[in-house]
Order: structure tokens, then C-alpha cells, then sequence
């Protein structure tokens, strides 16, 4: 069974990877993508959403969460 994994959890290994040198727009995308596009939280939605909404949600999240950490990465490099 995979863990699920909310904010409070992932915020240690963020501040290590920032404190290791790791861009904000990368450490951004990390954060976004774990608590948002995790797999028990793909369960949690199937429960509720057609299978063509969970797929347009999953990409729509993760173009979203690619396009900012682009600009994220961009105006702090």
C-alpha cells in the first residue's frame, strides 16, 4: 500500500534539497507533484470522477505544475 504523503511530511526533504543547491522551480515541482498527483490520492479521486476527468486532471496538474516550475526556475536563475 503506498503512503500517502501530505505537505507536512515533504517539507524536510524540500528544505534539504534547497539547502543542497537544488533550483526553487525543481524543489516546487517536487512538492506540487507528491502531494497532488500521488497514487492513494489517484485512488481517493477514482472513487468520485469518471476515468476520462481523472485523466484530463492528471494531465492539466501536471502541465500545470511543469509550467510553473519552468517560470519558477527562470526568474530566480
Amino acid at each position: 500500500m503506498p503512503l500517502y504523503a501530505n505537505i507536512a511530511s515533504v517539507m524536510p526533504i524540500t528544505e534539504a534539497l534547497v539547502n543542497k543547491g537544488m533550483p526553487l522551480g525543481t524543489v516546487l515541482a517536487f512538492t506540487m507533484a507528491v502531494t497532488a498527483l500521488s497514487l492513494p490520492e489517484m485512488f481517493i479521486l477514482r472513487q468520485g470522477l469518471l476515468p476520462q476527468l481523472l485523466a484530463v486532471f492528471i494531465s492539466l496538474m501536471a502541465f500545470g505544475i511543469i509550467s510553473v516550475s519552468y517560470l519558477i526556475n527562470a526568474l530566480f536563475a
